[in-house]
């Protein structure tokens, strides 16, 4: 670290000097947009970037990655990790980051009517397309970024957050990064559209990622959607670590052509967490196999990812982060009736709609170990984990939603097996019923 600090003060003015350069060169109308996503609406194509290589800065040749133990946060391997990088949108971590404490400050609710503006509609791919004048919920706008990486829903979300202005979003999350320890990060925009200014790196990203998952595991399920319906059209997450890694638990991809294809992934394995970060690979190809080895490594072997393990993950998340938001936090009524259960009512047939409860755990990696657990026995369904604050001890309650009646007394009975505690919710009634359930074994 002594190092690279003496490489950072000696090349300082190097680094501006590129920086004044890339002022004068980039423009964010020349973008590229991220890879395999579905397009809504159909803007003209970008111009070629320059992206001459340099020897040092965000651009210098090589990849930087990193790999901790989210528990911990020690880390478990590094390579480069404190080599400055363009985020991409790797960026929309940090906005979904203050929007999930906006969200347990019951400052805005999931259904919170978002105002599209001008700018916000006009940002480059990819994007929903959506139109200036008008809305979308914070609810669709966090699934957006987390699916398809949407600049237009990321900008419209930081403007709100930035009490109408993103470039106030922006300084809100220097300020967030710089109070969480990432010292090399700084912000200009809450999509991650090309910005010369805008740098962070490996070890940075780490933080941030481990940041979410231990103090926002509530909204982890928006990170596992692959596939969610807005207004009519089906959105897809271009994340395929949910579909190639077992244990993989989402987190963001990114891309431009200075910043290349830059991954974040957690996955969970026994109840560890772990995450990884890739920066600057060459393809998507070597981006997915690398964070695969990386954290291969850190598990301590590789466990191949199954069909049936594929399958479950499938359903959409939409509907559950709804009951979840419930739960725990305040509610504000929404100023539109039941669009934010557009997703839900798509996805949740009568006869899918089950829930095996499995009881309120004192630590949130036994809550998971025993929702996965659950999952795995039925075949069927989604986990879901919602903090919960009770006589002043915060507890976390776990179930597996989107069940048959059968499936659900399938999970139960094998968990009553377990010795642990489990009572299955009919449709309609599902909002975590955590006033009645008793404490797990949090051991």
């Amino acid at each position: 670290m002594q190092a690279w600090k003496s490489v950072a003060v000696k090349k300082s003015l190097a680094l501006a000097g590129l920086c004044l350069a890339a002022c004068v060169s980039i423009s964010p109308a020349q973008a590229r947009s991220e890879h395999h996503y579905r397009r809504l609406s159909h803007p003209a194509a970008a111009p070629a970037v320059d992206a001459a290589a340099t020897n040092f800065g965000p651009t210098a040749p090589g990849v930087s990655s990193i790999v901790i133990d989210a528990a911990s946060g020690q880390v478990i391997a590094s390579n480069g990790a404190d080599i400055p990088r363009y985020p991409a949108s790797l960026t929309k971590l940090m906005t979904l980051d203050l929007a999930f404490q906006a969200l347990r400050a019951g400052s805005m609710t999931l259904d919170t009517q978002i105002p599209v503006s001008y700018h916000a509609a006009a940002v480059e791919p990819v994007k929903l397309g959506l139109q200036p004048g008008s809305t979308i919920s914070v609810h669709d706008a966090i699934l957006a970024m987390t699916t398809m990486s949407a600049n237009d829903a990321a900008t419209a979300l930081g403007e709100y957050l930035g009490g109408g202005s993103e470039p106030r979003c922006a300084a809100l999350m220097t300020q967030r990064a710089h109070a969480l320890g990432m010292a090399q990060t700084q912000f200009y925009n809450a999509s991650g559209l090309p910005n010369p200014g805008q740098v962070t790196t490996a070890r940075d990203l780490a933080i941030l990622a481990r940041d979410i998952v231990v103090n926002f595991p509530e909204d982890q399920p928006f990170f596992e959607v692959q596939q969610f319906n807005f207004r009519g059209h089906q959105v897809y997450s271009n994340n395929q670590m949910l579909k190639s890694y077992a244990g993989a638990t989402g987190m963001k991809t990114g891309y431009t052509d200075l910043a290349r294809h830059n991954l974040v992934t957690s996955a969970s394995r026994d109840g560890r967490v772990l995450i990884g970060v890739e920066l600057h690979e060459p393809s998507w190809g070597d981006t997915y196999q690398q964070m695969t080895a990386l954290l291969d490594n850190g598990f301590g072997g590789h466990v191949p990812v199954t069909a049936a393990q594929i399958a479950s993950r499938q359903p959409a998340v939409a509907s559950p982060v709804q009951h979840l938001a419930a739960a725990t936090r305040p509610h504000v009524p929404a100023s539109r009736p039941a669009a934010a259960q557009l997703a839900s009512r798509a996805r949740q047939p009568a006869d899918g709609s089950w829930v095996a409860q499995l009881g309120l755990f004192s630590r949130v990696s036994k809550a998971r170990i025993e929702a996965i657990a659950a999952r795995q026995i039925s075949g069927a369904g989604f986990t879901r984990i919602a903090r919960v604050e009770r006589h002043g001890k915060t507890l976390w309650n776990a179930q597996v939603a989107g069940l048959s009646l059968a499936a659900a007394h399938e999970a139960c009975d094998a968990m009553v097996a377990r010795g642990n505690s489990c009572r299955i919710i009919e449709p309609r009634t599902d909002h975590l019923a955590m006033e009645t359930t008793n404490t797990g074994d949090g051991t």
